[in-house]
């Protein structure tokens, strides 16, 4: 990166940083009032995708769209962790039995019972709505750049090795071969993909690591305690609350149970859990999963430079053969989280110096079921110039380290330039010792 784009990346980043110190209320009424309004948001990442893009930009004068390179999420999952489902019934079976259930609790309990046996077998499994949400993102992706896919052309599809993942590309492919029949669609869900589709999982024997970390202002269990109104939220369900502690503690049941309430609209049309917590409890618990997954995912950034580099290698060849159409990733929300501020998207690549301002920077709510990025590759007959647009969730998106050419629009050497500087300050290191 020269050191102009070096000095412009500051200045906004240190601009940014004066209105939040200087206008530190309102940053956070405007927050926690976006998340308020949405129940969707304030699930965070466990949250179904929302179809809420805004109409796009035109591109400049003379060009087209030929290329898409991009990563998607998962769609809609029952629970990543089955625990969401057996310490609850655990929990509330403990408690029935002890007589500590209130009016309350024993609503919760029979309510669960008749819920929790097909969401434990299914622990992880896409649903019905994930596979829709795929099949209408690849439609959506068609009506958009028909310029794209309209005459056919090679399309590479590669997923991380989890049931969710492999379903979601499948679902993906089936409404892009629909809406674009002249595709010649490949796909593979090979564990040596795992470097570049879900680099912390990849294997160990191809596994890499790079230097660099990011600031942690504060234990993510410190928060949730300091936060937390742990007995306004039990004592809505148990009127004696010694057993927990011999089935995980307070802070864990309340977070599974948190969890549950976030999740379980990606496979249930039910509302039985809608009053289990206030809106300022969950405004807070909302808060502090936000931080959770930035301090969990965010700090991996660097481990997504193989990522980074299969975006640029292969959208490279893509400009030089003229046949390659796209190529498709679908992975997790750990990788989204990540690649996102490795990129700085809108500038989530900031990193906050106190606790209390990581939201102002990063929502986790940006990675719902179903997130995606694409890079969005345009070319002009008379200009050999390549420019490239970068959408998140179908919205466009900014690189603030970058001049744009105009509105969204980014020229691809300068992008490349940016990430090569960006990759030199950050290089591959051995295996950091356990």
């Amino acid at each position: 990166m020269t050191s102009r784009r070096i000095s412009l990346f500051i200045l906004a980043c240190a601009a940014a940083l004066t209105l939040s110190s200087t206008n530190i209320n309102a940053q956070v009424n405007d927050v926690l009032d976006i998340v308020a309004a949405s129940r969707d948001k304030m699930a965070g990442c466990e949250g179904p995708y929302r179809f809420d893009a805004t109409s796009l930009t035109p591109a400049p004068k003379g060009y087209t769209p030929f290329y898409i390179s991009h990563y998607g999420r998962h769609g809609s999952r029952y629970a990543w962790n089955s625990e969401t489902y057996s310490l609850i019934k655990k929990v509330l079976d403990a408690a029935k039995d002890a007589g500590s259930l209130t009016q309350r609790g024993q609503k919760l309990y029979e309510d669960f019972n008749a819920f929790y046996l097909v969401p434990l077998i299914n622990t992880g499994d896409l649903s019905d709505l994930g596979m829709e949400q795929h099949m209408e993102i690849a439609k959506i992706m068609c009506e958009e750049f028909p310029e794209v896919f309209k005459d056919g052309g090679e399309v590479l599809a590669r997923s991380s090795t989890s049931q969710r993942a492999i379903v979601s590309m499948n679902a993906f492919t089936v409404g892009l071969q629909k809406y674009a029949p002249k595709l010649d669609i490949k796909m593979n869900s090979l564990h040596t993909n795992m470097l570049v589709i879900n680099p912390g999982g990849a294997p160990r024997e191809i596994a890499e690591y790079y230097a660099g970390s990011i600031r942690v202002p504060e234990s993510v269990n410190d928060l949730r305690d300091r936060l937390t109104d742990y007995d306004a939220i039990l004592g809505k369900l148990f009127t004696d609350r010694g057993f927990l502690e011999e089935i995980g503690g307070r802070r864990t049941f309340v977070y599974e149970l948190f969890n549950l309430w976030a999740g379980y609209h990606n496979y249930s049309d039910g509302d039985w859990l809608e009053d289990i917590f206030t809106k300022d409890q969950l405004l807070k618990m909302w808060e502090i999963e936000n931080y959770s997954v930035y301090v969990g995912h965010s700090r991996n950034r660097y481990r997504m430079i193989p990522l980074l580099k299969d975006i640029i290698d292969l959208a490279d060849e893509a400009i030089e053969n003229g046949e390659t159409k796209g190529h498709f990733r679908f992975g997790h929300d750990t990788v989204v989280n990540a690649i996102c501020p490795l990129l700085n998207i809108n500038g989530c690549g900031f990193e906050p110096e106190k606790t209390e301002d990581v939201k102002y920077w990063f929502q986790n709510y940006d990675t719902p079921m179903g997130a995606n990025i694409q890079f969005v590759l345009y070319r002009s007959k008379k200009n050999p110039e390549i420019l490239f647009k970068l959408l998140r969730n179908g919205s466009e998106a900014t690189l603030p380290q970058i001049q744009p050419v105009t509105g969204p629009y980014y020229k691809w050497s300068e992008f490349k330039e940016w990430a090569s500087s960006m990759m030199k300050a950050h290089p591959r290191v051995e295996r950091p010792a356990r």
